[in-house]
């Protein structure tokens, strides 16, 4: 007799995509409430165990008690954090990934997925004004995409540079991603912190910090932004980038969330000097409308990526054929294994356009500047600083940081908005993070109208 779970139940089927047709159906959807119940203990209590459960059971149990513990980061009233709002298409071709259950860990494997995949890389790189032959992977996040790409930028520097550093260090500000930092830890190599000017890293606060240190033939790379988490701004990239040539550091670019900026013509031109980039990367599953997890990863030259990332063990050569060379997205990446998360992006991309997503870019983006007028407007409220890109920071004049937290936990609680605080310059503010095309002026006001 077969064995049960590898049986299809129609009756399960039908289930699960019910379910599947009433969320997609939601308009708008809700946020929900996250983290205010402190325990589960008592709804999940004896689920997993020898015998299984009846299915329609079990997914009662997650509607009911989970699902509405999560807030959901595709509300447009969700303005925490940096948001997703996958499309209708990619939401639904991921569940034919996961249906199909496809991989693109090789291209002996899985050579369909990964062309797929690589059209939109390459659609990235042709974005961003790298040349003809600029490839590289998805990975799951800015993180492990930040990572891969500073392990390329240490074990290159030799050959790119003639010799190796007494002690590698590369280039960072203080308002880079944490993920950068963490990397750092993780690989060795000390940072090399540049004093932003204005929260910004400049080329020439980069040429002077070098200019001072006793050992500038050590930095071997230089990590900008272009899009900071926290507020929006967009580095210096074309600054950097002369300076990185003069000294052959390797230019990465966190471009995770602040990259889709990258098609419209309302912020093209803060990205001047990306096209200089030896790496950057983009999260789709930020504001490229992809479902989680999804980053693109973009290398210059990818066999440089490769030369350090390939891995070679007896059962892998049968991937790496030196007579047919083949493109593999576990030679690009700290991984081997990989869901063919890029997917869901390609079909969005392919049935929608460039053309709608560079629409939707465009909304938000002018929904984040009314706002900040909005604000400006309040004689209560004071802008933090003009928004580069989507995220407005704000203060509510004479508020400490447990008005902002309480604030924070009443609008969740009715369900206006998901608003957390932040900080800026050593003092509690608000922030909104816009990235959904469908969060109106109006749904602005109803957050701001509780700041009265």
């Amino acid at each position: 007799m077969a064995n049960p779970m590898f049986v299809n139940d129609e009756r399960m089927v039908e289930m699960i995509f019910d379910y599947c047709r009433q969320r997609l159906a939601l308009d708008p959807v809700a946020l929900d409430f996250g983290g205010t119940r402190e325990s589960f203990d008592e709804v999940l209590s004896g689920l997993i165990g020898e015998s299984g459960n009846d299915p329609d059971a079990v997914l009662a149990l997650f509607s009911d008690h989970l699902a509405t513990a999560v807030v959901s980061c595709d509300s447009p009233r969700f303005l925490a954090f940096i948001p997703a709002a996958p499309t209708k298409a990619a939401l639904l071709f991921d569940m034919i990934v996961s249906c199909s259950s496809l991989q693109g860990t090789s291209w002996l494997e899985a050579a369909g997925a990964v062309a797929a995949e690589n059209q939109v890389l390459e659609f990235l790189a042709e974005l961003a004004g790298l040349p003809p032959g600029a490839g590289g992977c998805f990975v799951s996040g800015g993180s492990i995409a930040n990572l891969s790409a500073l392990v390329v930028a240490r074990d290159t520097a030799a050959l790119r540079r003639g010799a190796a550093p007494r002690r590698p260090r590369i280039a960072v500000s203080e308002e880079a991603h944490a993920s950068v930092e963490k990397a750092l830890r993780i690989l060795s190599v000390e940072p090399f912190v540049v004093p932003s000017v204005d929260h910004r890293l400049t080329g020439d606060a980069l040429a002077a910090a070098l200019e001072r240190d006793d050992h500038p033939d050590d930095v071997i790379g230089v990590v900008a932004t272009a899009g900071t988490t926290n507020a929006g701004i967009v580095d210096d990239l074309t600054g950097i980038s002369a300076v990185a040539r003069q000294r052959a550091l390797w230019f990465h670019i966190d471009a995770a969330y602040g990259g889709p900026g990258l098609f419209t013509p309302l912020v093209r031109d803060r990205y001047a000097g990306i096209e200089n980039a030896d790496s950057f990367v983009i999260d789709p599953h930020k504001w490229l409308y992809a479902p989680f997890d999804c980053a693109a990863l973009v290398y210059r030259q990818p066999a440089l990526a490769k030369a350090v990332h390939a891995q070679e063990a007896s059962y892998l050569d049968v991937i790496h054929d030196e007579d047919n060379p083949v493109w593999n997205p576990s030679d690009y990446a700290v991984h081997l294994t990989r869901r063919a998360r890029g997917l869901p992006l390609w079909f969005s991309l392919a049935v929608h356009g460039a053309g709608a997503y560079r629409d939707a870019v465009e909304t938000v983006l002018r929904t984040a500047w009314a706002s900040a007028e909005l604000i400006t407007a309040t004689p209560h409220l004071e802008l933090v600083r003009e928004p580069e890109l989507s995220i407005v920071l704000f203060r509510r004049r004479g508020w400490s940081a447990s008005d902002y937290d309480d604030w924070s936990v009443r609008l969740l609680a009715q369900q206006v908005g998901f608003v957390t605080p932040t900080s800026w310059e050593g003092e509690t503010v608000a922030r909104l993070a816009f990235l959904h095309p469908g969060t109106t002026l109006t749904m602005v006001e109803e957050i701001l109208a509780t700041m009265a």
